[in-house]
């Protein structure tokens, strides 16, 4: 094998092989491997992953893992009658010590680096593994665990080696064990044997022909080219009755075709007899093996074998020497890696352990936490600000969110009411912060915009004339629908508004966060400075800082709502016709002897609206519904108020209500296709992919004649009269146009002007103050509990113990390593 096996020698032996006596005899190579068998120890138990050098033994139940494993030990101790070879793996390391004349066998704590005493006699550690395997599997509730026992072995007659024996493959489960236990065993061979630093020990028995080998697949799935396995044929001195020519011998030694050119199998045979004998007895008889195995191919096969070729890969002692060796080799190609990597280790588990010792420190210090947490929370809110001024960082393209993103994330994707789709400008840039408010905004206007008065039914009409008839009119019935109307779908379309933007404002929080920890990344690699209390691992407190975010977002959104829904009844108001008639009849009586503390007692100036822009004048939102050209039916004399018209225009006298002309009372089956037609009319229509205002029916007038608005009024329905027009269509067409000035009003000014300061305001001047209030101002003790639990402090104190000796032990391996690599 390529990596494995060496050039054949003479006399049976590998070239570039040590002795054994050089083995047992180097002061060097026995320091290196005492060194990594201290690591390996120390990786099993803290749960380190260090690419140490290890053997993984693998096959089939009743392969012989177990007896060669004893072999490999120097003694007997009955690991075979354990049955552990279906549970959990056994790690055995093998320390060769020349004053240890009988075995010394610990097995090392469960969660500790540290060895429980040694076993005596040997022959117990059968049952010490069983009682071992049994407690763990209790405590996990599993049938088969991968995590390793690990055992020491001291003796004068073991090799120095480290292998993991694992659960031996097989084909069905036993009684009384999970069905799923067969791929349970694969699965967890798999999860030992693929870290490429692992030597793969695969036994076979002899009286499996390669062709129909039943776990040859499973290894190469592993290792594809069987460039880290090592081959084993075990019982081979079963197979040998089977040859007679050379050629048959030298064929199946060669295992031409199966497993490549460069894998080298190993033909070992070991004592059958389980009879209880000596450590000696048992170590001479594995010789006698041997030399029995060799004599056989060199007596009884004709023309012998090729010795050359394959005389070191026959024999129990061959396999020992090149395993040694090999691990040996190993070692030392991986000595500089694992300096540098316990030089990391140490360095992370110290800095750990630091942590640790701050938090520690920190729980007796309440005034250091709370000055830490009060300018953390502090630092957290002005970035929450600086994102709604616009800043370049974060990634907008990785933190930012498109408009179909925010809808869908947000849970609101359709604004109420609206059919089509709704795209503002920039609608597929991913924006986030100030930005994403504002072209939520945009996005809002547009919907609103896009939004014409629902269909008016005949009964809706008939009712309100029918009840209002001889006192109000048409145009009262107009007023009334179209305010009923814009409640009703308005209404949801605010609601819908103020949601999104409190979404937008809510994902401040973590964006925050990440600017803060890009600042504090800059800054420590910049000029190297220390945070004195680290708040990274205090979930409750980041939780609570969430959460106090959160909820002043929620009231924000709590509190806009209701605003806006103000305004929309403010403008929905029935003293806002008040606030017309008053002004048109030159009676300021009509509406100040009506009007609330929300409305001014005394006006200067109407409101001037030409159904693009709006200016307001003094008279609050009522006025926008006056148009311009309404100032010229102001008289320039009246018992009540005196106003100007606005030079070069005459004076005019608005016609009383006697003087109008009624129009019929509308008959539920008087209805027309020209009626229905003249119900659908546009106040805003889609212009290049974007909503824009359309003039209203009052407001073309205006631009096309002279003359005031309640003049042409009353033109129209002297005409309308004359013709017999019906007065379902008016109040249609009036309601409609109502409509429109209710929406224009909400959506070009009141609205967005509430909205941003509503929401931005709030956050800007409040933000920082309020989750300070809400997290600080409490007493030390309630104000710890964001960052010691019951118990935790145990709990600290406990881990701080565990990390220091792992500190302490990967110090010490650090040591040996660094004088290792000095004498390399």
């Amino acid at each position: 094998m390529e990596g494995l096996s060496a050039p054949p020698g003479q006399n049976g032996r590998a070239s570039g092989l040590v002795s054994e006596s050089e083995l047992f005899g180097s002061a060097a190579s026995r320091a290196r491997y005492e060194a990594y068998s201290r690591l390996q120890a120390s990786a099993v138990a803290f749960g380190e992953n260090m690419p140490i050098p290890e053997i993984v033994a693998v096959g089939g139940q009743s392969d012989g893992k177990s007896s060669l494993l004893e072999a490999l030990l120097g003694f007997r101790f009955n690991v075979r009658e354990v049955e552990m070879g279906t549970r959990r793996p056994l790690m055995l390391q093998m320390i060769h010590d020349a004053t240890a004349l009988e075995p010394r066998c610990r097995l090392q704590e469960e969660d500790s680096d540290d060895y429980g005493p040694a076993i005596v006699p040997a022959a117990a550690v059968a049952e010490a593994i069983r009682s071992r395997t049994e407690a763990f599997l209790k405590r996990t509730g599993t049938a088969v665990a991968s995590k390793p026992i690990v055992m020491r072995a001291e003796y004068a007659f073991c090799s120095n080696l480290t292998i993991i024996d694992t659960p031996g493959f097989i084909l069905k489960a036993k009684k009384g064990e999970p069905e799923s236990t067969p791929e349970d065993i694969v699965s967890m061979v798999r999860e030992l044997a693929s870290p490429p630093h692992r030597i793969l020990l695969f036994l076979q028995q002899s009286s499996v022909e390669w062709c129909s080998s039943l776990w040859l697949d499973t290894i190469r799935s592993i290792d594809p080219n069987l460039r880290r396995t090592i081959v084993v044929v075990s019982k081979f001195d079963n197979r040998l009755k089977e040859f007679a020519e050379k050629w048959e011998v030298e064929r199946y030694l060669s295992a031409a075709g199966y497993l490549g050119d460069t894998a080298r199998p190993f033909f070992v045979a070991l004592p059958k007899e389980r009879s209880t004998v000596s450590n000696e007895e048992f170590r001479r008889a594995i010789a006698r093996v041997d030399n029995e195995v060799i004599r056989h191919l060199r007596e009884n096969v004709t023309g012998g074998f090729d010795e050359d070729q394959f005389g070191d890969h026959i024999g129990f002692a061959n396999l020992r020497r090149f395993l040694e060796a090999e691990l040996q080799r190993r070692y030392k190609q991986s000595a500089p890696a694992t300096l540098a990597l316990l030089e990391q280790r140490c360095e992370v588990v110290s800095l750990k352990l630091a942590s640790i010792d701050s938090r520690l420190a920190i729980s007796v210090d309440v005034a250091s936490l709370r000055r830490a947490t009060m300018m953390h929370a502090a630092a957290l809110a002005s970035q929450v600000v600086a994102l709604l001024d616009g800043v370049a960082e974060p990634d907008p393209s990785e933190w930012g969110r498109s408009t179909h993103e925010e809808r869908t994330e947000s849970r609101f994707t359709k604004w109420p009411g609206v059919l089509g789709e709704v795209l503002p400008a920039n609608a597929g840039l991913r924006m986030y912060g100030g930005a994403a408010f504002e072209r939520l905004l945009e996005e809002f206007r547009c919907a609103a915009c896009s939004l014409d008065c629902p269909p008016i039914s005949r009964v809706e009409v008939a009712n309100i004339l029918l009840a209002q008839a001889g006192r109000a009119g048409a145009a009262s019935a107009a007023i009334t629908i179209a305010r009923a109307a814009a409640k009703s779908w308005l209404s949801p379309l605010l609601d819908t508004a103020c949601n999104r933007l409190g979404y937008i404002l809510s994902g401040l929080f973590d964006l925050a966060l990440e600017r803060i920890r890009m600042e504090e990344s800059y800054r420590d690699s910049g000029q190297n400075e220390k945070v004195s209390v680290n708040l990274t691992g205090y979930v409750a407190f980041h939780a609570a800082l969430r959460k106090a975010h959160q909820g002043f977002i929620r009231d924000l959104i709590k509190r806009c709502k209701e605003s806006v829904r103000d305004q929309l009844l403010a403008v929905t108001s029935p003293y806002t016709h008040q606030l017309k008639c008053g002004w048109e009849t030159g009676n300021p009586t009509l509406f100040t002897s009506g009007l609330g503390n929300g409305f001014p007692q005394t006006l200067t100036a109407p409101l001037c609206v030409d159904g693009n822009e709006m200016q307001e004048t003094g008279i609050g939102l009522m006025g926008a519904f006056l148009e311009a050209g309404d100032e010229e039916n102001v008289p320039t004399h009246g018992s009540q108020a005196h106003l100007t018209s606005p030079p070069g225009k005459s004076d005019r006298l608005v016609m009383v209500e006697s003087q109008m002309t009624v129009p019929d009372t509308p008959s539920p089956d008087h209805h027309t296709k020209e009626a229905a037609g003249a119900m659908k009319r546009k106040e805003f229509a889609p212009v290049n992919g974007r909503f824009s205002s359309s003039l209203g029916v009052v407001d073309q007038r205006k631009k096309k004649g002279g003359g005031s608005r309640m003049q042409q009024e009353n033109d129209g329905r002297t005409s309308n009269c004359g013709n017999k027009t019906d007065a379902y269509t008016e109040v249609c067409n009036m309601a409609t146009g109502h409509f429109g000035k209710i929406r224009d009003m909400l959506v070009k000014r009141t609205v967005p002007l509430t909205l941003n300061s509503g929401f931005l305001n709030p956050i800007r001047d409040r933000l920082a103050g309020e989750v300070a209030v809400e997290l600080f101002a409490t007493t030390d003790e309630k104000f710890m509990q964001m960052f010691i639990a019951p118990g935790a402090l145990e709990k600290l104190q406990n881990e701080r113990e565990t990390l220091s000796k792992h500190c302490l032990t990967l110090s010490t391996s650090l040591e040996e390593f660094r004088t290792l690599a000095c004498s390399l």
